[in-house]
């Protein structure tokens, strides 16, 4: 009987080292278990590195943060301490001199707004090409979803239940003062998971008939205390409009022109909004409110260029962001909704507010 290297006597002696020498048969054998052995040890290291890694996409791209959404706060991105990541202040704001300390360490966003028991922060991260993502928080500030985006960061907007979000993104052009831009705003039902990816193809009624045409964009959602009516801007043919928008029947109205970022306040009777003023691509805005029940406008007492979609702190004070004194980061300024009284600096090196109630 012929006896193979695997079943041939394993106590056997190893041969000598001989030059040229045959294998005994338990070298065969010793070689065999070495190699199952650095096998079994590279596949258990490639499967804890898979692992690891696996954990580390599945966690939030920032630490958890140190607070939560309370009520009577100021949330905003800071452009100072801790430049990029969320922040908060009691609502009465740093003051005139920042003597009310700021709470740091939220996650990292390029665009933040909050509600309720839910936050929304549109990220971009470095790559080739840049990666952007749309995250949803919970009342923790904690992720609960990650969406893949294209293009860059522009506004955020949460309703005051915290169910319905709206994201806008550029994908091509990063300024509304030019011609050139395209954007792509998105809408999520939190409570169904529901995503429209882009809103572009909601039917449009403009001047009182259907209309379609290949430069449509939309931006700025804000929406109404009952998740379903919202409002936003739409721009095509070189105009501006804003549109009453029916998230059941999802459509869209236009109910009149040179209307940009509109914002609608917590009682749902006024919507605050950006008017183009002057020509040119510098500073063309001034901050306007808009009756819902007279369709009358006036303007606020800021008269400096805003481009923001400004947040109302309550029913009588908007809130939007300006560059600050370096040129660079922004400054965070409120102003009375009536159109009386003088901007007040609110936060030095912040932006993207969102007062939570």
């Amino acid at each position: 009987m012929t006896v193979t290297p695997d079943t041939a006597a394993p106590d056997a002696p190893d041969a000598p080292d001989v030059p040229g020498a045959p294998l005994s048969p338990a070298r065969p054998l010793r070689s065999r278990i070495v190699a199952v052995a650095v096998a079994a040890a590279v596949l258990a290291g490639v499967a804890v590195t898979y692992t690891l890694h696996a954990a580390r996409r599945a966690e939030p791209a920032d630490a958890v943060s140190e607070f939560g959404l309370d009520p009577g706060h100021l949330y905003f991105r800071s452009t100072a301490a801790g430049a990029g990541r969320v922040a908060r202040l009691p609502s009465s704001g740093e003051g005139p001199r920042g003597t009310a300390a700021r709470t740091t360490g939220g996650p990292s966003c390029e665009r933040f707004h909050a509600a309720a028991d839910t936050g929304l922060c549109l990220q971009r991260r470095p790559g080739i090409p840049p990666r952007s993502y749309a995250v949803v928080l919970d009342g923790h500030l904690r992720e609960k979803r990650r969406i893949a985006l294209t293009g860059i960061p522009n506004r955020a907007r949460v309703s005051a239940s915290g169910r319905m979000l709206s994201w806008t993104m550029f994908a091509t052009g990063d300024s509304y003062a030019g011609s050139s831009f395209s954007t792509r705003t998105s809408i999520l039902d939190t409570r169904t998971g529901y995503l429209i990816k882009n809103m572009e193809e909601i039917p449009l009624t403009l001047d009182g008939r259907r209309y379609h045409a290949p430069d449509v964009n939309y931006w700025g959602v804000t929406f109404a205390k009952d998740d379903n009516r919202f409002y936003a801007t739409v721009s095509t043919k070189g105009r501006t409009h804003l549109v009453r928008g029916d998230m059941k029947k999802w459509a869209a109205t236009a109910l009149r022109t040179n209307v940009e970022c509109p914002s609608l306040s917590p009682d749902n009777t006024r919507i605050a909004f950006k008017k183009r003023v002057r020509k040119g691509t510098r500073d063309p805005w001034r901050l306007y409110v808009l009756d819902l029940r007279t369709m009358r406008e006036h303007p606020l007492a800021e008269r400096r260029g805003v481009d923001d979609q400004a947040a109302w702190l309550d029913d009588g004070t908007l809130a939007y962001a300006l560059p600050g004194e370096d040129g660079r980061k922004q400054d965070i300024w409120s102003t009375p909704a009536d159109g009386s009284g003088r901007p007040t600096l609110r936060v030095r090196g912040g932006s993207s507010p969102a007062a939570v109630r």
